[in-house]
């Protein structure tokens, strides 16, 4: 069980390599303030005070944005590309769902920005899974800047206490693609048990390191878990000598003009959570969204490379609608889960199929989603909370509302 004394971001027992930078100041923790602070999260959710998002997030740390942000460019005749009704309609079912923000972007214009109750265009909003998709951009650009070979580099290499284990087996597109080998994602209600001590843990990230098992041989079975999100933080880290907070300003914010927000810290001084709990307004996801459905690009200059956005669009083993952080529209399913649950029951309602088969997204929890269909240069996004049971949300109502009257 991982319960040492910690120093400085380093556990005292274990080497700590020089592209470590998991502090911004040294800091000190006994293994007894940890576990005190680890309770007193586990009690908070498990007594629901913090169990929906934003109250669990008890450091929350800034992460800074471009100094000159400016709004996306509107179009100055939205009817023209889709139609009042269309529009209206779509506008009206997010509203009816709790939704936060609702975005219609093509052909490199804003077409509809709509924002219910008081949020607004620089609102910080609970990304949710939606960190997940940031985490795999901020990989990629580490790629493109060459602080990171490939997506087939052994994660190993920077998470050096795997090498001459089972886990050094692990590629970098295995911990992406959820395919890593590492435990699923459950239900999981005792302190002990490592599934809460990932989350909760002030060293989190020494939790998943150290602790995390390795259940399947990585590469081989899609099985979904919060473990491999995180895991791209200390990746970062450690590939770039960078915090994980500075990479997604220096690397990603600045270059796309994008405004920042705040994240969830482990502790003072620690690792943020990479696979959840970034707040930041819907503008910056969507230009995430922008360079993907432009299979790389931003203001016609290579933000990512093309290669990295179609191997992060192939389905990965195991599971035909799973890619790297993002689903893939086809082939169709009544239903989907992040889970990669099989049976008829478990996942997300989709009524119809996707009217554009090169359709993928993300899709984080509460239904928040950017569907980006690269034949229509068209991206979708909507995010909010989760949408009331009845009726019950259908996936393909915001997307198929505009491409049928984009073909129509």
């Amino acid at each position: 069980m991982f319960k040492k004394i910690f120093t400085a971001g380093c556990l005292v027992t274990a080497a700590c390599t020089a592209t470590t930078a998991t502090t911004d100041a040294p800091s000190e923790m006994t293994a007894a303030e940890g576990e005190a602070l680890y309770m007193k999260r586990f009690n908070a959710l498990r007594d629901k005070t913090g169990a929906t998002g934003l109250p669990a997030y008890d450091n929350l740390k800034p992460v800074a944005g471009a100094e000159d942000w400016k709004p996306l460019p509107k179009s100055e005749d939205p009817y023209a590309v889709v139609s009042k009704d269309a529009l209206d309609a779509a506008i009206d079912y997010a509203s009816k769902n709790n939704t936060f923000s609702l975005m219609v972007w093509k052909d490199g214009e804003m077409i509809s920005e709509t924002y219910f109750g008081e949020t607004t265009e620089t609102t910080p909003l609970v990304s949710k899974s939606l960190a997940k998709p940031l985490g795999v951009v901020a990989v990629g650009r580490a790629i493109k800047l060459g602080y990171i070979d490939s997506l087939d580099q052994s994660m190993s290499d920077f998470i050096t206490e795997w090498k001459g284990t089972p886990k050094e087996a692990i590629r970098i597109r295995d911990v992406l693609g959820m395919h890593s080998g590492l435990l699923p994602q459950a239900a999981a209600f005792e302190p002990d048990n490592v599934l809460n001590r990932a989350y909760l843990h002030p060293f989190h990230d020494r939790v998943i390191i150290e602790d995390y098992p390795m259940v399947t041989e990585p590469g081989e079975t899609y099985a979904y878990s919060n473990a491999n999100g995180d895991l791209v933080a200390p990746l970062i880290e450690r590939a770039t000598g960078m915090r994980y907070g500075e990479w997604l300003t220096t690397a990603i914010f600045e270059p796309l003009g994008a405004q920042g927000g705040e994240i969830w810290m482990n502790r003072d001084g620690g690792v943020p959570h990479a696979g959840c709990c970034i707040l930041l307004p819907a503008d910056t996801f969507m230009r995430l969204a922008i360079v993907l459905v432009q299979d790389g690009e931003w203001k016609d200059e290579a933000f990512l490379s093309e290669a990295f956005v179609e191997e992060i669009k192939k389905p990965g083993p195991d599971y035909a609608n799973a890619g790297m952080g993002v689903y893939l529209g086809t082939p169709y399913k009544e239903r989907l889960s992040p889970t990669g649950a099989k049976d008829a029951f478990s996942g997300t309602l989709q009524t119809e199929p996707y009217l554009a088969d090169d359709l993928f997204s993300f899709d984080g929890n509460s239904n928040q989603i950017a569907y980006m269909v690269p034949s229509e240069n068209l991206v979708i996004f909507r995010m909010g909370t989760w949408p009331p049971k009845e009726p019950e949300w259908d996936n393909s109502y915001l997307a198929n509302v505009i491409l049928k009257d984009l073909q129509d």
